[in-house]
């Protein structure tokens, strides 16, 4: 394992470091406040104790962790240029990226499974997911998202490299890692696995449950009910959308080699990690009747009554 591994900045901006600081720490504080007021509201809340507002909670949480687990090496190279990465920081950042990311897939997955059951099965969907099937499908998200990373940085740890250590990105991710690794090691199968396994799948059984979805829509009788059906998947297949696509694009870039230039396939990463926590909190709160009353309202003053 070699002691450190070198990252890529922003071509162009290596020699202003800290210029880009500043939309940098814009954007971390920003999702934090933002998913830190989502969290806050369905906390303080129990109204909104419904599995819909349980998983935007987990959605939130996922968003703010992911962006935690960015900023390090982004405001290490932001600040001073610093390129250099040991090894063993880089592998925690990789397992705490990947774990938080994860997370945001399988969430957003159950989130779409949650508007398929109460679309197509309104009646029973009281029913289907009660708080017991909500919290097991908690449970079965924070397995999966530590099972299938745990075994990542001790694999790639003792993996041999063949390559020079130079990553292509901002920060350290397994599949980044894994491509300088020696053919036939195992950690670079495993790693391919990880990405098939839960970043492959979920985006097509997302877009299955509303394909199921829109063939109930289609079904109903006027264009008002269809419009308010279609409201409740607004936000969150704005945030698929928004999460998927981004990576998407990357992923057929690399596939089919298209030339782009460097500073694009960058922007694209950053897109991928950084703007999901930043518009998901927006997005919610304007698409979302319940929780935007009770942001406006925590934002009024109280009124006190005078003692006569």
């Amino acid at each position: 394992m070699a002691p450190t591994f070198l990252l890529v900045g922003m071509p162009g901006l290596s020699a202003v470091p800290s210029w880009w600081t500043i939309p940098l720490i814009t954007i971390y504080l920003l999702s934090a406040l933002g998913n830190g007021t989502i969290l806050w509201i369905i906390a303080l809340d129990p109204t909104l104790h419904r599995p819909m507002y349980f998983f935007l909670f987990l959605l939130s949480v996922s968003d703010v962790g992911l962006a935690t687990a960015l900023m390090p090496t982004l405001m290490g190279l932001a600040l001073a240029g610093v390129h250099a990465v040991p090894a063993s920081a880089c592998l925690l950042q990789m397992f705490f990226v990947h774990v938080f990311s994860v997370m945001e897939s399988s969430v957003l997955l159950a989130m779409a499974l949650d508007r398929a059951l109460a679309i197509c099965r309104p009646l029973h969907y009281p029913t289907l997911l009660t708080n017991d099937v909500v919290s097991k499908i908690g449970l079965a998200i924070a397995f999966r998202c530590l099972g299938l990373h745990l075994p990542l940085p001790f694999l790639l740890a003792h993996m041999p490299y063949c390559h020079p250590q130079v990553l292509t990105h901002s920060y350290c991710l397994h599949p980044d890692i894994a491509h300088l690794a020696c053919p036939g090691a195992w950690g670079a199968f495993y790693s391919l696995f990880v990405v098939l396994t839960a970043m492959g799948l979920d985006p097509l059984l997302i877009f299955f449950s509303y394909g199921l979805i829109g063939r109930v829509l289609q079904g109903l009788g006027s264009s008002e009910d269809r419009w308010k059906a279609g409201q409740t998947c607004a936000a969150h297949l704005s945030a698929v959308l928004l999460f998927y696509m981004p990576m998407i694009f990357l992923a057929l870039i690399d596939r089919l080699r298209v030339p782009i230039p460097q500073p694009a396939h960058t922007l694209l990463s950053y897109i991928h990690f950084l703007l999901p926590p930043l518009i998901n909190p927006i997005l919610y709160s304007v698409k979302m009747k319940e929780i935007r009353e009770r942001i406006l309202k925590r934002l009024q003053p109280r009124k006190v009554g005078c003692v006569q």
